[in-house]
């Protein structure tokens, strides 16, 4: 088997990091929204792990800070799950053919 081409190692690379770095701002602009205590809280985050916006049903601002604190925590925790899965979904395409391993994350 012939040495690595330093010059296509070095596109390759260059390549990956154009398609890594077009990943990231796309992730940027896609959202995912986590919700608890039946719609009462939703959050949204993008791709990046980030929260965008916290919507509260004014109800639950009546039940207490204790209830509303444990809403909006399970609410985020919800929408950065989904946020990493979307993350990794989008990572993985980077990956050539059977560099994950099936169930591989």
């Amino acid at each position: 088997m012939p040495a690595p081409n330093p010059r296509q190692l070095r596109q390759l690379q260059q390549n990956l990091a154009r398609q890594w770095e077009q990943a990231q701002d796309a992730l940027a602009n896609q959202e995912v929204e986590g919700s608890a205590g039946g719609g009462a809280v939703t959050v949204r985050c993008n791709g990046q792990q980030r929260l965008t916006s916290v919507l509260l049903d004014p109800a639950v601002l009546e039940e207490g800070a204790e209830l509303v604190g444990d809403l909006i925590q399970a609410a985020v925790n919800d929408a950065l799950d989904r946020s990493r899965e979307l993350a990794a979904r989008s990572m993985e395409s980077l990956l050539p053919p059977g560099m994950l391993s099936p169930g591989g994350r």
